[in-house]
């Protein structure tokens, strides 16, 4: 007898694959929550390398159990070593990734370029994902990746890609693609934010996030304040929710839907993973699925800062950001029609009930805005209501009362907006989804039995990551007299897998003659089976290699160059110039000429491409080399916006990411790529990798102090090296537009009007520094620090660590003002002058101000 007994059955479209499902877990309990509720995978942090260190994380000694734990539950965990690593961190890289691989993590998420290749090394069967870090935005992106043999697997990309972008990125490369789809938005891109770093010394990309985007800031147009009324927080995005575009996604290619969220409570986890569970179901389907009101309320009630489509959709610099909060505010209910003490009337659009937690935006500071329970709710005649529940589309107007006192009822006005904030009875019921001591999440395995009569019964289970397992009878199966085995009463034994995290799904049954074995030992084989496919899926991963010794052997190669390299004079030393102004060029030409070998390369930066041929020739041949910077993020279909950069006849270029240098070094081969701060070189490991392939000299990343600096140039060549003595750290690089948000009422650059090329703009923040905003060539705004930086007081420990390349980075000065810095660094940078006060000197000379920082942060 052959039978196959399908338990559920589905119809799905052929050409979608059900994509994963990825958590966040910043707690043990957020971790639970994830895996009670469906999630095919979680992240989270160590202790260390970790972009998210203000959440509980986890320990090394603890990682092994949490793994049996999730790959019990057939759930995959990936950690997060998503930060850079410096020179004196290697070590305890080696350890944590060596922990990693033997305690079975399915992935490492991976910013650092160095890291990556360590890991390639120490422990080749470690699967490795770039980290949104890496800010990975095209194929050109991912092929350099492969150029530089990484052995990636998965990108996850940034979350500025609209769907199509993602298709083509998807369309191009051979790795499977993660997104974002729901949760906070970053305004800056992943991995070129140095705000905190600058503002605070709490680099972003060490983990450190202090949020700087979330505070409120004065809009300063032309020297003038902007008045925006109650908007202040012009650079706090809303947050994402994809929740209607999973089929989108899904046809698209995308392999992981990722919700953010390791700072979040296990509310916020279960929420989500159960909407998004719910979605994936349906658009696997062929169906579209929609946000229900229960739906709406739960994503809102436990976290929301109001929602958007983000980026997915077409650009819409107008819907990203509000600016009218920057944190949570729940559930949007309605607005304030009328106040008579001790009530208020709303018309309420969504669900409310008493008992549950509101606050009224009033335009007030955010610690100020009054709140609190809801004590009664009551209809048009103030009669007492259990609760209201619209139909949809259906508003009412209701009064609601606080008790005696708990509210300032004259701070509430009409018109106020009305935001329910918590929801207790919300809260008891996600509780109970992942309530200890029950498996509330069951994956479906499918099962094979066979037998003959004389035989023991065979019995296979496999799941849906690909584990099988074989078991036996003790005893072989007796030929029955009255009740030989059935279909039925095999389903039924099976089925019972009780407190297990399974469900029966497939069952296919093979018998042949007339068998009988006792339901005792059917029961028995069931709990051996499952059993064993939990000690299979506990230990698949064992047998992953190691080679101890691969930082040794790779350090050993970059000493053994140090030694070979010459260092030269301190009065060989070299200056270079960044240019954002074509009188600046002229100004740095200038002097240039002034000095005779006062400069060897001026960098450009215009917003203009047009510009850079008219810097090209006021650049004499002979002169310092010219070298145009590319643009830091290059997405689907810009590579011919960038190829305009080859016809100003270019020296060199100044590569600033990785599809930059993908692109370049295959259309100019023979041209001299220059790698600046943006590639995040902050070990020698990175450095190498990058050297090799022939990007020369190295900008080393910013969230470098001193003593890191000065770590990294005693480990590797300080000739592969130019360091930044003077700049105005680019706090902020985003795909957001101030200009087109608050200057236009257009949604793009397509619309907006181009008030960029208009007016000037600067963030003025609540201590009273003014911010500039510059657009580059590619619409992208970044925020620049009020001050210059200087970090002339360490050009002394620079000469002696064997440093002879610098440079200076302009911004807003003119002619004259270049010419002032310029020449006084060409006499620190020489050796002529003593550096330490330098920065005094520019200061008191200086509208805008510097200050000594450059390296100075923790």
């Amino acid at each position: 007898m052959n039978t196959v007994i399908q338990q559920t059955s589905s119809v799905s479209t052929p050409q979608r694959i059900k994509p994963e499902i990825l958590a966040p877990a910043g707690t043990k309990d957020a971790m639970i929550a994830a895996v009670e509720n469906g999630a095919d995978a979680v992240y989270f942090g160590l202790q260390q390398f970790n972009a998210r260190l203000r959440a509980a994380n986890f320990t090394l000694e603890e990682l092994p159990r949490t793994m049996e734990y999730l790959h019990e539950r057939g759930v995959k965990g990936y950690i997060t070593m998503n930060t850079l690593v410096f020179p004196a961190e290697l070590d305890d890289a080696v350890t944590v990734l060596r922990g990693a691989s033997a305690a079975g993590v399915d992935a490492i998420l991976v910013q650092d370029l160095g890291l990556a290749w360590l890991a390639n090394q120490l422990v080749p069967d470690l699967p490795i994902h770039s980290s949104t870090q890496m800010t990975i935005t095209n194929a050109e992106g991912v092929r350099a990746l492969d150029a530089l043999r990484l052995r990636v697997e998965r990108i996850v990309a940034a979350r500025e890609m609209n769907r199509e972008e993602l298709k083509q990125l998807r369309a191009g490369i051979d790795k499977e693609v993660e997104v974002f789809v729901h949760g906070a938005l970053c305004v800056a891109y992943s991995g070129q934010c140095l705000t905190s770093e600058a503002l605070g010394g709490r680099s972003a990309n060490r983990g450190e996030c202090a949020q700087a985007c979330r505070l409120p800031y004065d809009l300063m147009v032309d020297g003038e304040q902007r008045p925006l009324g109650d908007v202040k927080y012009l650079l706090s995005p809303k947050d994402l929710s994809a929740f209607e575009d999973i089929g989108d996604l899904m046809d698209a290619g995308i392999a992981s839907l990722k919700i953010e969220g390791r700072l979040k409570t296990p509310h916020y986890v279960a929420a989500t993973v159960q909407s998004y569970r719910a979605a994936v179901e349906v658009a696997y389907q062929g169906e579209k699925p929609r946000v229900s009101p229960e739906i709406e309320n739960k994503l809102a009630m436990t976290f929301s800062r109001g929602f958007t489509g983000g980026y997915l959709h077409a650009t819409d610099h107008q819907a990203v950001v509000e600016g009218r909060f920057p944190k949570k505010r729940g559930l949007y209910l309605g607005r304030v029609t009328d106040v008579q003490s001790p009530m208020v009337e709303v018309e309420l659009e969504h669900a409310l009930k008493p008992g549950d937690g509101v606050v009224f935006d009033s335009g007030e500071e955010l610690e100020n805005e009054p709140g609190g329970t809801l004590f009664y709710l009551m209809d048009e005649q103030r009669r007492p209501l259990k609760e209201f529940r619209p139909r949809t589309g259906e508003t009412r107007r209701l009064w609601l009362e606080f008790g005696a006192g708990r509210i300032n009822l004259r701070r509430i006005n009409v018109n106020d907006r009305l935001w329910k904030t918590s929801d207790p009875h919300l809260e008891k019921e996600l509780e109970a989804s992942y309530s200890e001591g029950v498996i509330h999440h069951r994956r479906p395995v499918e099962a094979r039995i066979s037998g003959a009569v004389g035989k023991p019964l065979e019995l296979s289970l496999s799941d849906e990551q690909g584990h099988s397992i074989t078991v036996w009878d003790e005893s072989p199966a007796e030929e029955a007299r009255k009740h030989p085995l059935t279909e039925e009463t095999l389903r039924t034994q099976l089925e019972r897998l009780g407190n297990t995290p399974f469900v029966l799904g497939t069952l296919e049954v093979s018998l042949q003659g007339s068998v009988m074995v006792p339901v005792s030992r059917l029961n028995e084989l069931r709990r051996k089976a499952v059993e064993a496919l939990l000690e299979k899926r506990r230990t698949a991963h064992e047998g992953r290699r190691e080679n101890t010794s691969a930082l040794r052997e790779l350090c050993e190669v970059i000493s053994r160059e140090k030694a070979q390299s010459v260092e030269a004079p301190v009065t060989h030393s070299k200056l270079s110039v960044l240019c954002r102004t074509l009188e600046q060029v002229e100004a740095a030409v200038a002097f240039h000429q002034q000095h005779g070998d006062g400069l060897e390369c001026i960098y450009t930066d215009f917003e203009d491409v047009r510009n850079q041929r008219q810097a090209r020739a006021l650049i004499p041949t002979g002169g310092p080399l010219f070298v145009p910077a590319t643009l830091r993020i290059l997405k689907p279909g810009e590579n011919p916006y960038a190829r305009i950069l080859l016809k100003s006849e270019p020296d060199a270029l100044l590569i600033r990411s990785l599809a930059g240098w993908e692109l370049f070094r295959n259309e100019a081969p023979q041209m001299r790529l220059i790698g600046d701060f943006s590639l995040n070189i902050s070990n020698q490991l990175s450095a190498k990798l990058l050297r090799d392939q022939g990007i020369w000299p190295l900008t080393p990343s910013y969230d470098l102090n001193i003593d890191q600096l000065l770590d990294l140039l005693r480990v590797s060549p300080s000739d592969w090296y130019e360091v930044t003595l003077h700049q105005y750290m680019p706090m902020f690089h985003m795909e957001h537009c101030v200009f087109c948000r608050f200057l236009s009422t257009g949604t793009n650059e397509h619309n907006c009007g181009r008030p960029c090329e208009k007016h000037e703009i600067k963030l003025r923040d609540r201590v009273g520094f003014e911010h500039p905003v510059k657009a580059d060539a590619g619409c992208r705004n970044t925020v620049f620090n009020a001050t210059a930086q200087s970090a002339s007081a360490y050009m002394g420990a620079l000469h002696k660590a064997g440093v002879r390349r610098f440079r200076v980075d302009m911004l807003l000065e003119s002619g004259d003002r270049v010419q002032e810095i310029l020449s006084a660094y060409r006499l620190v940078v020489r050796g002529e002058r003593d550096g330490s006060h330098l920065w005094r000197d520019l200061k008191a000379s200086s509208k805008l101000g510097v200050t000594r920082g450059s390296l100075d942060h923790e």
